[in-house]
């Protein structure tokens, strides 16, 4: 998909019915913003199918450089919407599947995002928006955000979003909130590893631009096979693997083009000449 695609796509999500809003910078910084502020920003099919459209173009546009997640109004989400939760609880098992594939599709969408994504979090994020939040690479949060994963309060569990959640914030501590359902803080989400930073909500967007900042002087391609070097080592325990796998990646972007520009560049002290690369 072209950057133009792209904009046209922005512009047919940023109506007053929209639930998904969508902006794009010079500086191909995208930023998807939840726009149901009257419900706290509450998970529907509808938010969930514009993510997932709006994903699968930013993962397929070579000009985008990040992404910042946000949320407009009070809370960044409060979870499942009501009413959407009245109607799965007269689907069938065959209509609740489909209804749990479609948001686990758009999550992994998120979750493997070939750029830098960034979740801004304030006020509440409960149930599914935890998922959302460990999906992003990174996550902002104000000082007074609050957090809970309060699906064994209604008799469910956080399925969908467990894989996500116990890699950010680890077995032990998913073993406690999974089960308890209790509240907890911004600086409590920080030290588990579900934030990376607690600042007042003033500094939210300022960190987010300086992060960003940081993001953008760095090679595209570099970024993404940094990103997908994590997902695939992570999990190895074999030594000759390791060994292997890491020595090829790196000697394929040593000779890549930005591997030589970035070499060359700090060699001849001056800044490197990032270009849009298919990866």
């Amino acid at each position: 998909m072209t950057l133009s695609n792209l904009e046209q796509l922005a512009q047919n999500a940023n109506t007053s019915e929209a639930s998904v809003l969508l902006e794009i910078n010079d500086q191909g910084v995208a930023t998807v913003t939840l726009n149901r502020p009257n419900v706290h920003n509450a998970f529907d099919h509808q938010l969930i199918n514009q993510l997932t459209l709006i994903f699968q173009s930013l993962e397929s546009n070579h000009s985008i450089r990040a992404m910042v997640l946000a949320a407009n109004g009070k809370s960044f989400s409060a979870g499942a919407d009501i009413n959407w939760m009245q109607r799965m609880a007269s689907y069938t098992y065959q209509e609740n599947l489909a209804d749990a594939n479609a948001l686990a599709n758009m999550l992994l969408l998120l979750n493997t995002l070939k750029v830098p994504t960034i979740a801004r979090v304030q006020g509440a994020a409960f149930g599914g928006a935890i998922g959302l939040i460990a999906c992003c690479d990174m996550a902002i949060g104000s000082k007074l955000s609050k957090f809970c994963l309060s699906e064994v309060k209604l008799g469910l569990i956080p399925a969908t979003i467990s894989t996500y959640v116990i890699e950010a914030i680890g077995a032990r501590q998913a073993r406690r909130y999974f089960s308890t359902a209790e509240v907890f803080s911004a600086r409590r989400a920080r030290r588990i590893g579900l934030l990376n930073e607690a600042v007042a909500e003033e500094e939210l967007d300022r960190t987010i631009e300086n992060i960003v900042e940081h993001i953008l002087k760095n090679s595209p391609l570099a970024i993404t096979a940094a990103k997908q070097l994590i997902q695939e080592v992570q999990h190895l325990n074999k030594s000759e693997d390791i060994i292997s796998i890491t020595s090829e990646k790196i000697a394929k972007i040593r000779v890549s083009e930005q591997g030589q520009e970035g070499l060359n560049a700090f060699l001849q002290k001056r800044p490197a000449n990032w270009k849009p690369t298919n990866v």
